[in-house]
């Protein structure tokens, strides 16, 4: 079984060597030591997520607030190339979390939130703070349990008018469309850059959304024969240019 994995912040990580101690405290702590129970001698990995890492073993326990893990080995993760951006855009109930999650899980690098015309749900105010943290903390866990050095970026949402610039900047962009005339695996695609994938919502991408992406830079692609749902689209989508760009061999 891989070694759990830790949050802890870049300055302890980045100052840190072989041998170093580094002392688990705060909510992260808590959890390695109450939760996890851990116990001297077994293996964990910190991170910052932003691609610093550190492995090595507990050395002590401090009651149920904390412990000290003695460093082995550091590890520096480049930034990924090409990075796939995911805009989701908002969907009912918890599918934005599960869309974060398992997103997070397959290896997307960076999700933002989109206020399509037809989402049902809509962020606004002090509700829509709530659920940007939700999809942040969301992303967060995932990270962990996935074991990743770098957890995905989850942006401040955009609208269709912000999305513009964004996907004329890109590299690639595509928006996954069940009538588009060209499917997303046998698309050319650059070898460094972002891909961005527009998820539309369960009641689709509007027509005025579609002009304005095309316009943009960015074509509708399809998945595939069956027609998925918004929380699940972007990550079989990352999935397929993950695999095609070579950053799962």
């Amino acid at each position: 079984m891989t070694a759990p994995v830790f949050v802890v912040d870049t300055a302890r990580l980045a100052a840190a060597t072989p041998g170093t101690v580094v002392r688990l405290d705060g909510a992260e702590g808590r959890h390695a030591a109450a939760v996890k129970r851990l116990t001297t001698g077994e293996a964990v990995t910190l991170t910052d997520g932003l691609g610093l890492g550190g492995d090595g073993t507990v050395s002590a326990v401090h009651g149920k607030d904390a412990l000290d893990v003695t460093l082995d080995e550091l590890r520096a993760e480049p930034g990924p190339s090409p990075r796939i951006v995911v805009v989701q855009a908002l969907p009912k109930g918890d599918r934005g979390e599960l869309a974060v999650e398992t997103m997070t899980e397959v290896g997307v690098d960076v999700v933002i939130p989109w206020s399509a015309s037809r989402c049902i749900t809509q962020w606004k105010g002090d509700r829509g703070a709530k659920a940007l943290a939700k999809w942040r903390s969301t992303a967060r866990e995932a990270g962990k349990q996935a074991r990743r050095l770098r957890f995905p970026e989850v942006r401040e949402p955009m609208t269709t008018r912000q999305l513009g610039p964004l996907l004329a900047a890109a590299a690639f962009a595509a928006v996954l469309h069940e009538e588009g005339a060209e499917p997303l695996a046998t698309a050319e695609l650059p070898g460094s850059g972002d891909l961005v994938l527009v998820v539309g919502p369960e009641g689709g991408v509007a027509p005025e959304e579609l002009a304005a992406f095309a316009e943009a830079g960015a074509r509708p692609y399809r998945l595939g024969p069956s027609v998925l749902r918004t929380s699940t689209a972007g990550v079989a989508a990352g999935a397929l240019l993950l695999g095609r760009t070579g950053r799962w061999s």
